[in-house]
């Protein structure tokens, strides 16, 4: 198994935002977490991108014990976050933002050839590529976050939400580009509120509610179940 975690507890402060939180990520999937907001779907992937500190529970990545290795050490075993937001350096160039991505040694060494990599998948990043981050269109900027994460040459991608804020055309572009970054050989674990897609696009999914995982599986067994339909897809039995 690749990533697995095992009754996550995670709190801010005394306040919890997760507990009993477990999926597992074998090499070669694509994995998507479902949920309502508040569920805690973006504190649990911080804690595996080793962003957020875990209170009890097991995370492990490639059968090493994640609660001992410092947040920079997490990079380094090939885990790449796209957080939420993008977070970009906006007032620095599009190449400038992807090079801070490919800092760790191994990526370093193949700066030219993952560059090139990214830039055959997006193309208007090369055209852009001395424009300031922070003049993008949010579907550039969501694009760049991406390949700012595939700089660092990740084992396992995390996408927080990645097509929240942007147009439907723009979103149907993004879960290409997700699809082509998995044919590439990347493992994805992905946090989606578009249920529809993420289902669609996912190999097995995980419910969180509350903190907690409430239910798992492959997509078609959980697009079948008449709790997902309701709460997520808007559809009722008759």
């Amino acid at each position: 198994m690749l990533l697995e975690a095992h009754e996550l507890a995670i709190s801010y402060g005394d306040a919890p935002a997760v507990w009993a939180a477990s999926l597992s990520v074998e090499e070669g999937e694509i994995v998507s977490v479902i949920g309502p907001n508040g569920a805690g779907k973006t504190t649990l992937i911080n804690a595996v991108a080793g962003l957020q500190p875990f209170r009890s529970g097991r995370l492990s990545f490639a059968g090493l014990d994640l609660s001992t290795v410092p947040p920079h050490g997490v990079c380094r075993l090939g885990i790449a976050l796209v957080p939420e937001g993008r977070r970009l350096f906006t007032r620095m160039s599009v190449e400038e933002n992807l090079d801070i991505g490919g800092y760790r040694g191994e990526a370093r060494r193949a700066r030219a050839l993952t560059l090139e990599r990214v830039y055959g998948l997006f193309p208007i990043l090369r055209a852009r590529r001395r424009q300031l981050a922070g003049s993008l269109s949010g579907g550039q900027q969501q694009m760049l976050a991406i390949g700012r994460a595939l700089m660092a040459r990740p084992r396992l991608l995390l996408l927080d939400e990645p097509s929240l804020g942007l147009a439907p055309a723009v979103v149907e572009q993004m879960f290409d580009i997700i699809r082509a970054i998995h044919d590439e050989g990347v493992t994805i674990l992905l946090v989606e509120q578009n249920v529809a897609k993420a289902l669609k696009i996912a190999d097995r999914a995980y419910v969180l509610e509350q903190g907690r995982t409430i239910a798992s599986g492959a997509p078609a067994q959980l697009l079948e179940d008449p709790r997902i339909q309701e709460a997520y897809l808007g559809l009722r039995e008759a």
